[in-house]
């Protein structure tokens, strides 16, 4: 793909953990924003914000101090820049069913 030429590519879990944690921090991002298991890889584009993470299976975290359920994906998708992430791909809310 285009979109990944003269990227950072990290691969396995702990490589990939560490590359998604600095990306966060580096753009002013929280650090939980992004709850991850079992990464496959994750890769960034310096020149356009271009950044994509892989892993293995779908997650949800439910986010309780506003109350919101997010579904990850297997590939998470976006061009992030400072205290943003634009064309966020691979992340939804779902509804939390309230009793």
């Amino acid at each position: 793909m285009a979109e990944k030429e003269g990227a950072i590519v990290k691969t396995g879990h702990e490589e990939g953990l560490k590359m998604a944690a600095s990306l966060l921090e580096e753009f002013g991002l929280p650090l939980g924003l992004l709850p991850l298991a079992d990464v496959v890889e994750v890769g960034f584009v310096k020149g356009t914000g271009y950044m994509w993470i892989l892993q293995k299976k779908k997650v949800e975290h439910n986010f309780k101090m506003i109350s919101k359920l997010v579904s990850y994906d297997t590939e998470i998708t976006g061009f992030v820049s400072t205290k943003n992430i634009k064309k966020l791909k691979g992340v939804k809310q779902l509804e939390i069913a309230r009793i």
